[in-house]
Order: C-alpha cells, then sequence, then structure tokens
C-alpha cells in the first residue's frame, strides 16, 4: 500500500469535523445520557451484563459501523470533483486507493472503540484483559461487511444523498442489532440474528462467560462480507468504466 497516500487518507479524516461529531463525540454523549443513570444495574434487561457494559457496546457498535461506513462519503466526494479520476492517471494502484480507504476507516473504527471503553470504566466497567482483548477481536472482524458497505455506497450514490443514507442505514441496523435494547424474541429477534449489526452488541457476552458468537454468528458475518464485497468490487468496476 503507498504509504504517501495512506498519510494523506488519515490526515483528511483527521481534519474533518462532522466525522468527529458523529463516529465519536455523539455516541459518547448517547452512553453518558443513556447508561449514566442506570450504571448500577448489574442485570440488564435480564442479559446477566450491566447496563453500562451493555450500552458501552452497543454504542462502540454504533460509532465504529459509521466510521467504516463513512469511507463512502471519502470516496463520493472524490467523485464529484474528479479527484479519483485524476488518481488513475497516477502510478497509484486501484489496490492501494481502496486499500487505505479500507484501513483508514478501520484506524477510525479502533479510536471509536477505544474511547468508547474508556466511557465504559469510567461508569464502573471491569473486565479481565483477555475479554476486552476477545471483545475487540469480534468486533473488528464483525466490521468487514461494513467496510464493504461504505466502499459500495460511496461508487453508487451521490454526495447529496450518501449522508442521509449513511445515517439511515446505521441507525437502522443499530436498532435492529440491539444497540438501543436487548433483542431477545419474535420476528425482529429473527431478522436481528441474520444482520451483522447484531453479532457486533452480542460481542459483550465474552464478559459473562460466552464462548464468542457460535457457528450462525461467523457465517453471518462470512456471507455479508462476501456479498457485500462481491459488489463493492463490481461497483467500483463499472464506475471507473465511465470515465
Amino acid at each position: 500500500m503507498n504509504a504517501t497516500y495512506m498519510r494523506f487518507e488519515l490526515l483528511r479524516t483527521f481534519r474533518n469535523g462532522r466525522f468527529f461529531i458523529f463516529s465519536f463525540a455523539f455516541p459518547l454523549i448517547l452512553f453518558f445520557v443513556i447508561a449514566g443513570p442506570n450504571k448500577g444495574e448489574t442485570d440488564f434487561e435480564g442479559t446477566g451484563i450491566s447496563a453500562p457494559l451493555y450500552y458501552m457496546i452497543g454504542l462502540a457498535a454504533f460509532g465504529a459501523m459509521m466510521a467504516t461506513i463513512s469511507s463512502g462519503a471519502r470516496i463520493a466526494g472524490e467523485r464529484s470533483v474528479g479527484w479519483n479520476r485524476q488518481l488513475r492517471i497516477t502510478p497509484l494502484h486501484a489496490g492501494s486507493y481502496l486499500g487505505a480507504k479500507v484501513l483508514t476507516a478501520y484506524v477510525m473504527a479502533t479510536l471509536s472503540i477505544l474511547l468508547m471503553y474508556a466511557a465504559g470504566t469510567i461508569l464502573g466497567v471491569r473486565l479481565a484483559a483477555a475479554d476486552w482483548l476477545a471483545m475487540t477481536g469480534l468486533i473488528l472482524v464483525g466490521l468487514i461487511p461494513f467496510a464493504a458497505l461504505g466502499v459500495l455506497i460511496g461508487h453508487l450514490l451521490t454526495v447529496d444523498s450518501i449522508g442521509p443514507v449513511m445515517g439511515g442505514v446505521a441507525s437502522l441496523l443499530a436498532l435492529l442489532g440491539g444497540t438501543w435494547f436487548p433483542v431477545t424474541s419474535g420476528f425482529m429477534y429473527d431478522l436481528a440474528r441474520c444482520l451483522p449489526s447484531y453479532w457486533l452488541v452480542q460481542a459483550s457476552h465474552v464478559s459473562i462467560g460466552g464462548g464468542g458468537w457460535g457457528a450462525q454468528g461467523w457465517a453471518v458475518i462470512a456471507a455479508w462480507s462476501v456479498v457485500l464485497s462481491l459488489l463493492a468490487a463490481r461497483a467500483y468496476r463499472r464506475d471507473t468504466k465511465r470515465v
């Protein structure tokens, strides 16, 4: 990967104030507003998990989803001004271009997760080092389909439409995935278990002796990752043929 272009991507992202608000500040504010009054709850909605821990993981997942999908906004912006067309006539390889977008999204997602972990410790979340690492590993793996989704919508949508789509998709997936409340039964439960956002939130169960996601969780993440990656690659190829 081209290190110079990677540095450029990181610097540009860090200078984006709106990105920090929605990926960092907004989840943190929501966490303290929602989890703060319930910090003494040790068995939130019968999950066996404390309220601060549940919301810490739920909102870490929400912020990380926003961070990874946001790569689409940068791609759409470059397409609108012809910047990606200019890059294609340089020695920069397509793999380096897309790889920088995905890696930048992961760096930002990791920062969002770590900030939420810090907020969780303020409200009393205490876990073994192995549990912190296991949860983080599951979340990072679970973000793969969202990184592909960001590339996909970046090559399909315009600058004017991508903002509402990003916010709407992330909010809907967070709702169905159980960010705001546990999803435990009924049609919504069956639907949620087919979505990658649900398994991001389920990473918190590692703290109560859970063994990770199980076969269904890994299958869901793998299926969404493959399908969205193929669609993103197709959208990229179709987009590049137009210029």
